[in-house]
């Protein structure tokens, strides 16, 4: 999912009136307020519709607001959710799934796997727009047909057997199909609401979820609040009496608030006390599955539709001294959009190496840059994005006599823009959304609804489709590493920077059940104080 935070300009006299009244007081507060927490997630999210949201900040409060067929516990493995079980046939290509008994949304309507059926087609309709429902195309038989507006949702091969029995014919044996499923891209929707209000379901005084939590505020630029939804199967684990979700994009000032005791779980830190903040013992740094990167656009402009310039662009990059000099949080240098995982080996990629840079770009036909309009790279407004980007235009304009203009926007406006193609550079970030390298080489693929730079290569896609047929074997892994070669070492689809740490304030002494885990997903059920 997209990795970001972005910042639209927040009133800082919002913030004030939100936190009077309300202080948490110091570490250890006990009392009536002590099942409560409060999150800075950063930034005003896109929607709370599971199918048009693509991000990180969504994904935390989509966590509290609506639970899949499988869910995470709190090392973010895949564990049942609304299904309690499921099978396979014999040749892996048939999941069924046995729902719990009992199961409904916060309003009391009864979840049947004819609704699961229901949710999916609509995350699939061409008309929903969804921009993750590729991930289903890539798993179930008939998915991606219906959802180009090829084939007929009749064909997408999935079935309720009965009320509690789900049945997905998968495309092969995919061996990541289930892990997929935690994903909003599958998640169960309200369609009997979503069908009554339409666009509206998701205002409060609407909302249903399946959630530990459900909806009781949403007052946009100032907060999100969830309480516990007394309908969720798993009740009995749900500690907290309310979760407030603060949009405060300025991270300097989140981290004040943290220190003051004003947030309990502040969920990333400014770039420009990083040495400060490492010394906290309340700072959480762990690795992380997912990799920051430059979106180049491969089709909308002719010197970046070039692989030479792309290759030259990377390596004019000094990572190791981005990274020691100027991020400082313990990220590694990336040469591969793959980060390593399990016994997959990444790419070679194109590493630092100016003298050849410099011949690639003048064998394109920009000796020194002369020919190249000056670039514009676009970032989601916050310090460490935007240092970032400074550091790399000076590299460029150093080592290549590239010049770029640098452009922040609001998150969701950034979002938006990156979608329509229009752009020529942008900073980009990916978490994976399940343990395994096909979700990031799954965004280079042409049709893919994450392709934002818009490459297209035929002997790319036919392996990437290939490895998402096979099971697990050394075969799967050697065609992976063949298509990020081609990705990435040769032609540069994009630019990897470096492979992600999460980054968090939270006092552990004080919160039970939040773990740090490669994929920085954190349930709500079972977290509690001590």
């Amino acid at each position: 999912m997209k990795k970001g935070i972005g910042i639209a300009l927040l009133l800082l006299f919002a913030v004030s009136a939100l936190f009077t009244g309300c202080r948490r007081g110091s570490p250890g507060t006990t009392g009536s307020a002590a099942t409560e927490m409060v999150i800075n997630n950063g930034t005003n999210i896109q929607s709370l519709d599971p199918t048009q949201i693509t991000g990180v900040p969504e994904h935390r409060i989509y966590m509290a607001l609506f639970e899949g067929l499988v869910t995470y516990d709190l090392d973010a493995n895949v564990i049942p959710g609304v299904a309690e079980s499921w099978t396979y046939n014999s040749d892996r290509t048939v999941i069924t799934f046995n729902l719990r008994q009992g199961i409904t949304w916060s309003d009391g309507t009864a979840i049947t796997a004819g609704q699961i059926v229901d949710s999916w087609l609509h995350h699939l309709d061409p008309a929903t727009a969804s921009e993750y429902a590729y991930m289903i195309g890539y798993v179930v038989k008939g998915a991606e047909e219906y959802n180009s507006g090829t084939g007929s949702p009749d064909d997408v091969a999935i079935r309720a057997v009965d009320d509690r029995t789900f049945e997905v014919t998968l495309i092969g044996p995919t061996p990541y199909a289930v892990d997929m499923m935690a994903h909003y891209a599958f998640s169960p929707l309200p369609m009997h609401v979503i069908q009554s209000h339409g666009t509206a379901w998701t205002r409060p005084e609407n909302f249903a979820g399946n959630g530990p939590f459900v909806l009781s505020e949403y007052v946009p630029n100032n907060r999100i609040v969830v309480v516990p939804n007394t309908a969720y199967w798993n009740r009995a684990n749900v500690h907290l009496t309310k979760i407030t979700f603060l949009p405060i994009e300025d991270l300097n000032t989140s981290y004040n608030a943290f220190l003051g005791g004003e947030i309990d779980w502040d969920t990333d830190v400014p770039l420009a006390r990083i040495d400060e903040v490492k010394l906290h013992k309340d700072y959480q740094v762990a690795p992380q599955v997912g990799t920051y990167y430059l979106l180049v656009n491969n089709r909308n402009h002719p010197a970046l539709a070039d692989s030479r310039v792309r290759r030259a662009l990377s390596m004019a990059i000094d990572r190791d001294e981005l990274i020691n000099n100027v991020v400082k949080g313990g990220q590694i240098p990336a040469l591969s959009l793959v980060p390593p995982m399990g016994d997959y080996a990444p790419a070679a990629g194109n590493g630092f190496n100016v003298t050849e840079a410099k011949r690639l770009l003048a064998e394109a036909g920009y000796p020194d840059g002369h020919g190249l309009p000056a670039f514009e790279y676009i970032y989601n407004t916050l310090d460490t994005h935007r240092i970032i980007g400074e550091y790399i235009q000076q590299a460029w304009r150093n080592n290549l006599g590239v010049n770029i203009q640098l452009q922040n926007m609001e998150w969701a406006s950034y979002l938006d823009y990156r979608s329509t193609g229009q752009f020529q550079i942008a900073r980009a970030g990916w978490v994976s959304d399940y343990m395994d390298p096909q979700d990031l080489l799954n965004l280079l693929v042409s049709d893919s609804g994450n392709n934002d730079g818009k490459y297209s290569d035929a002997e790319y896609d036919r392996i990437a489709r290939r490895t998402g047929v096979i099971d697990n074997s050394p075969e799967r892994t050697g065609l992976m590493r063949q298509a990020e070669d081609i990705g990435i070492t040769r032609d540069q689809a994009v630019i990897p920077i470096y492979f992600y740490v999460s980054q968090s304030m939270i006092n552990l002494d004080i919160w039970e059940g939040w773990h740090k885990n490669p994929m920085d997903a954190h349930t709500y059920v079972g977290l509690r104080r001590r």
